[in-house]
Parts: structure tokens; C-alpha cells; sequence
């Protein structure tokens, strides 16, 4: 692995510190990281000098979150370009450190894109990377942009379904300012409605194996003053039968083009809970995360995480501060296998509304979904999900 310090910093902020940013230094221009797998515990920030040390902490899960990792992805390939690495390689290490997530890719595309167009403009290696980094700023600020507008777009809709506010909201793993460069996506609709005074309930699941509920959506519910509970994954049933949940938001990693949505394992059976007790199933994702080369949710790649996080306690979290980051605390007999599918595949059918920074899709069908693309002003930078074929 690369180069990949730890920096300290005080818990105490009223806010998360950034979820990334890039940062110049003596030394050289460096991505700097809010190490996720220490949440809640204490607010480490990683220090990646070199793109094997970011794809390390992707795959790590150290950073996470769908529009959050296309912008590491876009910074991934300015570092490259900055510190004299070959780009290509790096784009292409970045762009399949996590197969299921699109915007990883998207990001990448983008900046590898500029700093092509740069050489081919004759520019000198300085030129070619600032290139780079001006597109991978503009994918973060274009994401800052996105997450406002989608809490915009998600409260009037939520308006829309479920008149009087006072709602009860249940989401699924972490959706907040720790995937985005804003306030997020599902979770900046609940943060919307908490504003505006009509959220009477967050229901945080658990989100297992790794607890990004419980870790991740509850620390930022705090944080912002949200009414929040946490809940066993297995335990979301019973709330439904006891009317006690008004509306599922949840994000996406991917969407195909026929509307299929890629979140978080757990989601596809959260919507046929809502379904069989009619209550509105809303997924909030930016257009970056449609994925209209991949024609339905069959054809998704869904990644495979190692068995060990199903099979034993091993987050550095679990340990407390400071422990050693090798090593876990077993909860299956030795040798017990563990399927860990990292995500799973909601069909359209049972998605009531999918909200983006460019409008709202209701009902979810291909045409919906493909008319709203080509209405956004990000989608002339897409160019399918491939590797930058010239």
C-alpha cells in the first residue's frame, strides 16, 4: 500500500470535519480523508500521498458513499497527474476499486478526461495536472449543488405524499455529509423536513454487517439534532405493521436504465416491506448514479465483501481508539463461511419516486428515467460506463 498517514483531530466540532479535501503541502498536493471505519469512536482524517494509499482506503471502506467516492475517484486522478504517477494506470486502479458503485467510475472518467483533452492541447505536465484538479473540484462543487436541490426536490415531494408534515422516516446505511460533498442525499431530505420542523421520527437501521446506521447515520443525526432511533435490520417489519413508518428514503450506488436500484443489502426487502404495507418507497441519488449503459438491475456487478466482516467483530471501532487495525473478534465458529453481498437490487416496480437534482421520476420507468438524463446539465460530460475510449 502507498503512503497513507493518520492525523488526529478533536471530536468536539459542531459538524463533522470534511468528509475529503484536498490539501497543498510542502511536500507535494496530498487527499485528505475522514477515516469512516473510526466513526463514532473518534475523527481520524487519512493522509493519501499516492493513489494505491486512496484506493486502499476506498476498498477499505475508509471513504464510502456513492457521490462522495466520484469525487475521491476525480482527485484520485489529479494526485496522479500531480505527483508525476502514469494517470492512466491510476484511473484505472481508482475506477475498479469498487465494482457496483457507477459514480466511482464517472468521476474518474471526468478528470482523466481533462487532463487527456490538456495533452492533446500540448500542455506542459503542470498544465495537464491542473487541469485535472479543476475538474475534479468542479465534480465536487457540481455535487455540493446536487445534494441541495435534492433535499429541495425530496421535502415537496415528501409534501406531496404525506400532507402535514410530522413525518416518520426510516432509512437504510448512510446517506448524510459523509457520502457527499453537501449534506448528502436521502438523509439531507430527512434533514430538510427536521428544518423545516416536520420530521417527528428518524428510524436508523442498523445496516449489517458494518453498522453504518448505527455508526454513521446516528453520529450525523446527532450531530444535526435529528429525533433518531436505532433499530435491529430484522426489526424494520414490525414498525410497518404497527404503522409506525410514513416513508423509506434511501440512496443508490447504482441505476440501471430500466430504474433497477444498487443500494446498501437490505434495501430490496425494506421496499417489499413498504409495498405490502403502502407506505411511499423513495430512492435519492444524483444523475451521476444512473447508469443508463447497464440496461436493467440484472446486469448490475454486485460486489462480493470478504466473509470476515459477517464472521467477526474486526472495524477499528469495535476495538476503541487507538487499537490496532489487524485482527477482530470472532462471532461465528472458526471456519464458518459467509455470504456478504454488499448490495442488492431493488426493481422499479417497487419504487414509488426517485429524486434527483434534476426534478423527480414518478412513476420510475426507462423513458422517465432516460428523459431526465438528457435534461441534465451533467449529461453531456457521460460517456457510458467504460474506460475513456478515445
Amino acid at each position: 500500500m502507498g503512503d497513507q498517514q493518520e492525523v488526529s483531530e478533536a471530536g468536539a466540532a459542531a459538524l463533522p470535519v470534511p468528509s475529503l479535501r484536498w490539501e497543498e503541502r510542502p511536500e507535494g498536493p496530498v487527499v485528505v480523508l475522514l477515516d469512516q471505519t473510526r466513526l463514532p469512536a473518534e475523527e481520524v482524517e487519512l493522509v493519501c500521498t499516492d493513489v494505491p494509499a486512496l484506493v486502499e482506503a476506498i476498498r477499505t471502506l475508509a471513504v464510502r458513499g456513492a457521490p462522495l467516492l466520484g469525487i475521491a475517484g476525480a482527485y484520485g486522478v489529479a494526485l496522479a497527474a500531480a505527483r508525476g504517477f502514469d494517470v492512466d494506470e491510476a484511473a484505472q486502479a481508482l475506477a475498479h476499486a469498487r465494482p457496483t458503485a457507477v459514480n466511482l467510475a464517472y468521476g474518474v472518467r471526468r478528470a482523466t478526461a481533462a487532463y487527456r483533452a490538456a495533452v492533446r492541447d500540448r500542455a506542459g505536465a503542470g498544465e495537464a495536472a491542473a487541469a485535472a484538479l479543476a475538474e475534479a473540484r468542479t465534480v465536487h462543487a457540481e455535487d455540493v449543488e446536487a445534494s441541495r436541490r435534492m433535499a429541495e426536490h425530496g421535502l415537496a415531494l415528501l409534501r406531496e405524499l404525506l400532507p402535514g408534515g410530522g413525518h416518520r422516516i426510516l432509512t437504510h446505511c448512510n446517506t448524510g455529509a459523509l457520502v457527499s460533498g453537501g449534506e448528502g442525499t436521502a438523509l439531507a431530505v430527512a434533514l430538510a423536513a427536521h428544518r423545516a420542523g416536520e420530521l417527528r421520527q428518524l428510524w436508523v437501521d442498523e445496516t449489517r454487517p458494518l453498522l453504518q446506521g448505527t455508526r454513521l447515520t446516528a453520529y450525523e443525526a446527532a450531530r444535526t439534532g435529528m429525533p433518531y432511533t436505532v433499530l435491529a435490520d430484522g426489526a424494520a417489519g414490525s414498525l410497518f405493521a404497527a404503522g409506525e413508518v410514513d416513508a423509506v428514503l434511501i440512496g443508490a450506488d447504482r441505476i440501471a436504465a430500466d430504474g433497477a436500484v444498487a443500494n446498501k443489502v437490505g434495501s430490496y426487502p425494506l421496499a417489499v416491506l413498504a409495498r405490502y404495507h403502502h407506505v411511499p418507497f423513495v430512492v435519492v441519488a444524483p444523475v451521476s448514479t444512473v447508469d443508463l449503459e447497464t440496461e436493467e438491475g440484472a446486469d448490475i456487478e454486485v460486489e462480493q465483501r470478504p466473509g470476515h466482516e459477517v464472521t467477526e467483530l474486526s472495524l477499528p471501532y469495535a476495538r476503541g481508539a487507538g487499537a490496532e487495525r489487524s485482527g477482530g473478534f470472532g462471532l461465528a465458529p472458526w471456519g464458518a463461511q459467509a455470504h456478504n453481498p454488499a448490495f442488492d437490487v431493488t426493481p422499479p416496480e417497487l419504487v414509488t419516486a426517485m429524486v434527483t437534482e434534476a426534478g423527480v421520476v414518478s412513476p420510475v420507468t426507462r423513458g422517465g428515467l432516460a428523459d431526465m438524463c438528457s435534461m441534465s446539465r451533467w449529461s453531456k460530460s457521460r460517456s457510458g460506463n467504460g474506460m475513456m475510449a478515445e
